[in-house]
C-alpha cells in the first residue's frame, strides 16, 4: 500500500515540507511515485522515516542520519550511546549554567548585608561618585570566597559604622587627587612619586579591610587593569584617563618589586 506525501504528513505529525527536505537530503526518497508524478511512500519508507524522527528526538543532525544509513558498519547502538553521553554533558553544563544565577544572587544578598545600612542621601554623601557595582562585588565573592583576605575584609568591613566608612571614603578621594596629577604630569609608573601612591593604597586597605601584603597588591591592580568595573571601584569613570589603569598596575608592581629589592627607585617607564 502506498501513501501520499500529504497522508503521510498527516499521521507521522510532520510537514509537507519536512518531507521534501529529507528526500532532497537523500535521507527518505519516496519509492514510488504517481501517474502524475506525485510522491508515494511505501511500508519501507514509513519505518526509515520513524528511524529518522527516532535519531531526530535524540538530537542526531541529519548528516550523522544519513550516515547511520548510508555505512551498513556503522553500529546505531555505539551512535546512540554517544549521543546520550554527549546529552548528559549539555544537560549537566545547562544545569550548572542555570544554577550559577541562583548562586549570584544568594551570594548578592550576603554582599547587600555588608557595610552599614544608608539612605539614599546618605549613601551618595559618603560615597559619592564610587557607586556600589553589585554585579563587580558579587563575581569578586564567588571567586575568592574561600580566600581568608576575603573573609577577613568582609568580617572588618561589617563592622564599620557610617563615619568609619566617611572616614574611609575621605583617604581615597585625596589619593585619588594625587594619582591623577601623577599620571597627567607624566610622572614615570616606576618613580617613587608613582610608587609610593601604590604604598598608600596598599596600606589603606590593610587599614580598613584586610592585609596586603605586595603579592595580594599586584594581583589586585591586575583586576583594575583587566576589569574597568573594578576600576571604578576606585577611580570614578568620569575621572578616568585613558591608560591610568594601567598606570597604576605598574606602580603597583613597580613597589612590589620595590620592597623585595628588585627595582631602583627612579627608574622610568611609562
Amino acid at each position: 500500500m502506498s501513501y501520499s506525501v500529504g497522508q503521510v504528513s498527516a499521521f507521522a505529525g510532520v510537514t509537507v515540507r519536512t518531507l521534501h527536505h529529507y528526500d532532497k537530503a537523500g535521507l527518505l526518497s519516496p519509492s514510488d511515485r504517481s501517474q502524475a508524478g506525485y510522491r508515494l511512500y511505501g511500508e519501507a519508507d514509513l519505518v526509515r522515516l520513524q528511524q529518522i524522527l527516532f535519531y531526530r528526538e535524540l538530537g542526531f543532525p541529519l548528516d550523522e542520519i544519513a550516515a547511520i544509513f548510508k555505512d551498513p558498519q556503522v553500529n546505531p547502538l555505539e551512535r546512540l550511546r554517544a549521543r546520550q553521553r554527549q546529552r548528559q554533558r549539555q544537560l549537566n553544563e545547562e544545569i550548572d549554567r542555570l544554577r550559577r544565577p541562583a548562586e549570584v544572587a544568594e551570594r548578592a544578598i550576603e554582599v547587600q548585608k555588608t557595610g552599614v545600612s544608608l539612605t539614599p542621601e546618605e549613601h551618595f554623601e559618603v560615597f559619592g561618585e564610587v557607586t556600589f557595582d553589585l554585579s563587580c562585588a558579587t563575581e569578586a565573592e564567588l571567586r575568592w570566597a574561600h580566600s581568608e583576605g576575603r573573609r577577613e575584609a568582609m568580617s572588618r568591613a561589617d563592622a564599620h559604622t557610617k563615619e568609619d566608612w566617611r572616614r574611609l571614603m575621605g583617604e581615597p578621594a585625596a589619593w585619588r587627587a594625587e594619582l591623577l596629577a601623577a599620571f597627567d604630569e607624566g610622572e614615570p609608573s616606576r618613580g617613587g612619586r608613582a610608587m609610593d601612591l601604590a604604598e598608600e593604597h596598599r596600606l589603606h586597605i590593610a587599614r580598613w579591610f584586610t592585609s596586603c601584603p605586595p603579592a595580594m597588591h599586584r594581583r589586585i591592580a591586575d583586576d583594575f587593569a583587566a576589569a574597568p568595573r573594578a576600576f571604578a571601584l576606585v577611580v570614578p569613570p568620569s575621572q578616568q584617563r585613558p591608560g591610568l589603569a594601567a598606570y597604576l598596575r605598574r606602580a603597583v608592581h613597580a613597589n612590589a618589586a620595590r620592597h623585595a629589592g628588585d627595582v631602583t627607585d627612579g627608574e622610568e617607564y611609562r
